[in-house]
């Protein structure tokens, strides 16, 4: 599933109802692994439930395929600078171009950009 460079990954608000967002992806052994914020929806929802599904798709979220139930955690410190180092060594330059859109972000009075890793295991394997 991770062979393309974005997946499906519906997290679960508290009364059930799913939340799909595409996010690039990576795959490490039996693992997938994604990156967002540490304050984004899909972390805090995350915070309250691992269940989670997950489908391939294009950088719009349109799925490509069969979507598949899983289990998402988020990573602490350490497992997010492996993510990290995980989406530069797939992405480079893009990871770049997001960096300064993240940096911009801060100099508008958003706050500082807290990432966070979350390491997704299929239920089917």
């Amino acid at each position: 599933m991770a062979a393309g460079k974005y997946i499906s990954l519906a997290t679960y608000k508290r009364d059930g109802t799913p939340v799909a967002t595409p996010v690039w992806v990576m795959r490490d052994a039996d693992h997938l692994y994604v990156i967002t914020d540490a304050d984004s929806g899909k972390a805090k929802r995350l915070r309250n439930s691992t269940r989670a599904k997950v489908a391939p798709c294009d950088a719009r979220g349109t799925p490509s395929g069969e979507a598949v139930d899983a289990t998402a955690v988020l990573l602490d410190e350490e497992g997010t600078k492996r993510v990290e180092a995980m989406v530069h060594a797939k992405y480079g330059l893009m990871t770049m171009v997001f960096g300064l859109l993240g940096r911009v972000r801060s100099f508008a009075g958003r706050g500082e950009r807290r990432r966070i890793g979350i390491e997704i295991t299929l239920n089917d394997c």
